[in-house]
């Protein structure tokens, strides 16, 4: 496999538009209702499919229905899923997700068999043959912050893997915890709420992706580039902070970047900062560096900015990297 994706396995149930939640047993008509296979890791692995590379994806489901269309549509998107792990009992993680008309996203979510991810659910062997790994939420399956994890991740770089790492929450014990993982990856990409809270510098209403569009300010921009150069210095090679509207910042050795966000009609945020998480990816697995490659993942973050859930608007790299021409 090209890359293994490790961690937050979702459904999303979406609507849209919605202005207001109806009082009583009123009905409110809507535009559309989607399911899609979401979470920082289910998510990723769809958009890295669609972009191009060969993905199997690991963590834990529940036994329920919602885990039955997790496991179809995962492999419907062509991701291979047969590692994850099926809890008796548990409840697949879900979200419900009324998306207003500007694009924003307020959720009810229930974290289910998530939060149960240890080492032992993980095939390594599977990881060891993987050009790169992604930890997708890492804050929240806390299982996986183990000495025996960590020696993994420095075995799988020494070898030449690329270990990449995202947020889900916006809880500052959980990222707290999460900042553990730093010197045993090589990016990390939080939004900048999460760089603030892991760094103890703050926090704003930043968005989560690299998009142009009505939600998600910097904030206090140089706060923002002061936590993202603290986290480096924890010792991964790249810090990517995604900054909603404003697009993100990649701090490396060589200083701080701001990249722009692309400029496009915003129908729902869901899912871009894992779609930037792909992008950027697929952009290092063909040997673009850092700056480039955080630019194919604002592309990507573009691209499903236009569609409802995390797996629109992409369809193939070809069409998404367009829109940097």
């Amino acid at each position: 496999m090209t890359v293994a994706t490790v961690g937050v396995h979702i459904v999303d149930i979406l609507t849209r538009p919605v202005e207001r939640i109806p009082e009583g047993q009123d009905t409110v008509l809507v535009d559309q209702i989607r399911l899609t296979a979401a979470g920082a890791a289910a998510g990723t692995a769809v958009d890295l499919v669609k972009l191009g590379n060969d993905v199997v994806t690991m963590g834990a489901v529940g036994d329920d229905e919602l885990g039955d269309f997790l496991l179809a549509v995962l492999a419907k998107r062509g991701v291979d899923a047969s590692r994850l792990v099926r809890r008796a009992g548990e409840q697949t993680a879900a979200s419900i997700l009324p998306i207003r008309p500007d694009g924003g996203r307020p959720s009810f979510h229930v974290p289910g068999a998530n939060l149960g991810v240890t080492l032992a659910d993980l095939d390594v062997e599977a990881l060891r043959g993987a050009r790169a790994v992604h930890l997708g939420g890492v804050d929240v399956t806390f299982g996986l912050g183990d000495p025996a994890f960590f020696a993994l991740l420095d075995e799988l770089r020494a070898g030449g893997s690329i270990v990449t790492m995202d947020l889900l929450s916006e809880m500052p014990d959980l990222l707290g915890m999460a900042r553990a993982f730093l010197p045993h990856v090589d990016y990390v990409l939080p939004n900048a709420s999460q760089a603030l809270l892991m760094t103890g510098l703050g926090g704003d209403d930043s968005g989560a992706n690299g998009v142009s569009g009505d939600g998600g300010g910097t904030g206090d921009g140089g706060d923002v580039a002061e936590a993202a150069l603290a986290l480096l210095a924890d010792g991964p090679r790249g810090v990517l902070v995604t900054l909603g509207g404003d697009g993100s910042l990649v701090a490396t050795a060589d200083g701080v970047e701001h990249l722009p966000a692309l400029k496009v009609e915003v129908s729902d945020t869901t899912g871009c900062g894992d779609a930037y998480c792909a992008g950027f990816i697929t952009g290092l697995l063909h040997g673009r560096d850092v700056l480039e490659a955080a630019r194919w993942g604002t592309a990507a973050a573009a691209r499903v900015a236009t569609g409802l859930g995390s797996d629109a608007g992409i369809t193939d790299l070809d069409s998404t990297l367009a829109l940097l021409t």
